[in-house]
């Protein structure tokens, strides 16, 4: 339970690179920008994972940051704009927060009904000659992280052999031909993160760029070879010193989580006896046993997110110049939708520890705006142990899946998953939270569209007024 031990290479090589970090001079890089997004990272899970790592009076690293916001997460119909849709997925909601307009569900950098490519953030910084970064515990090429970089029509486009006719998990066609550079489009997913000029892009997503690039004899893997960027794909690789654009992949798909339900348990149904099952008054219903959370052996040698982080950092910063970077968290919302608890919570703790790299590199580098934030909200509700009806002689019990996780506390924690009966949990359309460092003092309202959240970026980045027009390609 807790902070587990299976991360000692980590930290080793985290601690070297943070002495190269710290030994930067202190200088005002004004412009310079974070953008930490947890996946799926609501209230709820923020609380269930306060509550399994530091305890109920404890406090994460994100619970110190001085401004606390709400953004109000935006989706809009595809067929027509004008009427909202009020549960988004992460490439739609990451596209808000990357080009400042929202659009609808799958869409990468691309806007609703008329499928124009929408300026990004990235796109604005490298006019500026600003650099700019991508890390993620998912592949470099989903949803949230080719959102800022990246436009298709749909996010399923992630190399050359899926950009026509491919199947998704439930049968559907998904087609993005109009988006072939054959077609006067800008490519697959991949194809365009070596196009973008990223300097630093750090995550999974390795089997994405063994296909050929469209009309080239070479992989996509080559191509980025042959743009300038240094490629590595071990934790001992991405510790080594270099300077110039740097491409890591470390998983052929996502990354996998540090922690996981012991013997890889998840979540589970009550089971009512054969009497309850023939009247909800009657009988008795049996909850799952309590689980502890153990280190996931899959994760062993995967750099984390804290390193990849602290080698961005140093990346971009080698000749003090201003950057634009963004992290995310992702398996928040991948594990919840799998309804294991325990990947959710050791997914965010990693979004914690990062932020903790952040806030160290925004101290000797006064003027560094960090956000922290979430695309949308995810299943998982901390209800409770014990109901307000365990007294009454019949069977009451939450719906769903549950997880009851035994805590530092000595306490055993009811998760429950309960938006669909189907084979994975779906979004919410909750708020989700905005934080930042004391930078953010007058840049951060109280309540934000996450559309705004690009002019927030902007704003600081560009030194240009939040007010200023939306472009488009």
């Amino acid at each position: 339970m807790g902070y587990h031990s299976g991360k000692s290479v980590n930290l080793i090589l985290g601690a070297l690179l943070c002495t190269a970090l710290c030994a930067i001079s202190a200088i005002s890089n004004a412009g310079n920008v974070i953008l930490i997004i947890g996946d799926g990272m609501d209230d709820h899970q923020v609380t269930i994972a306060r509550n399994y790592l530091v305890g109920s009076r404890g406090k994460l690293t994100l619970d110190q940051l001085p401004l606390r916001s709400t953004a109000q997460v935006l989706s809009v119909d595809d067929k027509n704009p004008d009427r909202p849709i009020y549960v988004a997925d992460s490439a739609n909601s990451a596209t808000s927060m990357a080009s400042g307009v929202a659009t609808s569900v799958g869409r990468i950098g691309t806007s609703a009904g008329d499928d124009r490519d929408l300026v990004n953030i990235i796109e604005l910084a490298r006019k500026k000659g600003i650099k700019t970064g991508i890390v993620t515990t998912a592949s470099i090429t989903d949803a949230t992280p080719s959102a800022f970089y990246a436009h298709v029509s749909l996010r399923d486009c992630e190399n050359p052999e899926m950009m026509v006719e491919v199947e998704t998990y439930f049968g559907t066609i998904i087609d993005c031909s109009q988006d072939l550079k054959s077609n006067a489009g800008l490519g697959s997913i991949s194809e365009q993160l070596v196009d973008s000029g990223v300097d630093v892009a750090l995550g999974g997503g390795a089997k994405h760029f063994i296909p050929l690039g469209e009309g080239s004899d070479q992989t996509v893997l080559q191509l980025a070879e042959k743009t300038g960027y240094q490629v590595v794909t071990t934790a001992l690789e991405l510790a080594t010193k270099g300077s110039g654009k740097l491409l890591g992949l470390f998983s052929p798909s996502t990354m996998p989580v540090m922690w996981r339900g012991e013997g890889g348990r998840a979540a589970e149904k009550p089971v009512p006896s054969l009497l309850n099952s023939l009247h909800w008054t009657l009988g008795s219903v049996t909850y799952p046993e309590p689980m502890d959370c153990e280190d996931n052996p899959e994760y062993i040698g995967m750099p984390s997110l804290a390193l990849m982080s602290e080698t961005a950092l140093s990346r971009l910063t080698a000749d003090d110049d201003t950057f634009f970077l963004m992290i995310e968290s992702a398996s928040i919302d991948k594990q919840s939708h799998q309804r294991k608890a325990c990947g959710s919570i050791g997914e965010l703790q990693q979004l914690d520890e990062t932020l903790g790299v952040a806030l160290a590199f925004a101290e000797s580098h006064p003027g560094t705006l960090i956000l922290v934030t979430a695309d949308h909200g995810q299943a998982a509700q901390l209800v409770a142990e014990r109901t307000l009806f365990s007294d009454i002689p019949m069977p009451v019990y939450s719906p769903g899946h549950v997880a009851r996780i035994n805590t530092l506390e000595g306490e055993v924690m009811a998760v429950n998953y309960a938006t669909n009966d189907f084979i994975i949990e779906e979004h919410t359309g909750v708020n989700v939270p905005l934080l930042s460092n004391a930078v953010g003092q007058g840049l951060v309202p109280a309540m934000v569209t996450q559309p705004e959240i690009f002019n927030i970026i902007k704003s600081h980045l560009l030194k240009q007024k939040q007010s200023d027009p939306i472009n488009r390609i």
